[in-house]
């Protein structure tokens, strides 16, 4: 199978596979595990804060720190195409009581700053909830896979901190905008008061996620890592596949970015489909099936027949996912099989 429906289905690679089973072990719960330990420091590190935290997943990074950011009944401003708003169950609506003000999100993944301004509450009216907290994604998956730039995720911050008001970066996809705007990850993250970046996307690694902010920030995020069910104890057999993927696989995203890019151009050029290959810099390709004779569901289903596997997301249009185990030569096989597909269907 040539798997496109996401970048979550990669695979570890033998060095990763091989350093788990390697791997120096302790009880994380204790703070003694010293492969977590390690793992946490440099993510710290490269996203340019004081201390991280290991979790299962990019859902439980950002539920864990919009808890710690927020009370119940304080609100967060963020975008109606967010994964938090859109792909994380309320959790913490369900879990903390939090409010959620979706603003619209542009087409290149951001929040107009007069949007923010504007959503920002009077916190002396005791009709409103008290704003706390601005959520941004990069890159943003409902986007185009579109990364944030230094230059607006800054104007962002400068503007939180003018109303008291904090910022955390849903960075699930966060190196793969490094690499796209050829920058260091760290200037994507500093000014933000929190981040989280997933390790079992782009990266490779098999499960985890990690949280990073200020110490206080994060002895207090570990306190409602414990509260949903998130405290593992031998985590250094996840760690010590992430410390694998922020030393060896971080590079390699420009090769994902290409082949998206040779999957956006080849599809362009078939008749009965819409794309726009300027769209997307990263990692993320969605197209639009327009042709009267097929649909985005009947098309996904005769790919899968054909061992490609995409994701139909509604009657017309679908999105693929390029990463570690796709190759230049899948991706010309894919687009053989779509024209044709295509041509039959006319």
């Amino acid at each position: 199978m040539i798997d496109l429906r996401s970048d979550t289905v990669t695979l570890p690679t033998p060095a990763m596979r091989r350093a788990m089973a390697q791997a120096e072990l302790g009880d994380d719960v204790f703070g003694e595990d010293p492969t977590t330990n390690r793992l946490e420091a440099m993510a710290a590190e490269r996203m340019g804060h004081e201390a991280a935290l290991l979790t299962v997943s990019g859902t439980m990074s950002n539920l864990v720190a919009l808890l710690t950011h927020c009370g119940r009944g304080d609100e967060i401003i963020l975008g109606d195409c967010a994964h938090t708003f859109l792909y994380e169950q309320g959790g913490s609506a369900s879990l903390g009581g939090i409010h959620h003000y979706a603003l619209p999100n542009q087409p290149d993944g951001t929040l107009r700053l007069a949007d923010i301004e504007r959503a920002i509450r009077d916190p002396a009216n005791v009709h409103f909830p008290r704003s706390r907290l601005i959520c941004l994604e990069n890159t943003h998956n409902r986007c185009n896979g579109a990364p944030l730039t230094v230059e607006y995720t800054d104007a962002v911050c400068t503007l939180a901190r003018r109303h008291g008001l904090r910022v955390h970066i849903d960075g699930a996809r966060i190196f793969n905008a490094a690499v796209a705007l050829g920058v260091e990850v760290s200037a994507l993250a500093r000014n933000a008061d929190s981040v989280s970046f997933c390790l079992s996307k782009g990266l490779a690694a098999p499960v985890g996620s990690l949280l990073c902010g200020s110490k206080p920030f994060i002895a207090e995020a570990r306190r409602w890592r414990k509260v949903v069910g998130g405290g593992m104890r031998q985590s250094g057999v996840i760690a010590a596949a992430g410390i694998v993927a922020l030393e060896e696989m971080v590079a390699r995203l420009a090769e994902d970015h290409a082949n998206a890019r040779r999957l956006a151009e080849g599809l362009s050029g078939i008749p009965g489909l819409a794309v726009n290959p300027a769209a997307f810099q990263t990692n993320i390709v969605y197209f639009d099936v327009q042709s009267p004779h097929i649909s985005a569901e009947q098309l996904t289903a005769q790919l899968r027949q054909a061992g490609i596997l995409m994701l139909s997301l509604g009657p017309g249009r679908i999105r693929a996912v390029t990463h570690y185990g796709i190759e230049e030569q899948d991706i010309t096989h894919t687009l053989a099989v779509i024209a044709r597909l295509m041509e039959q269907a006319a």
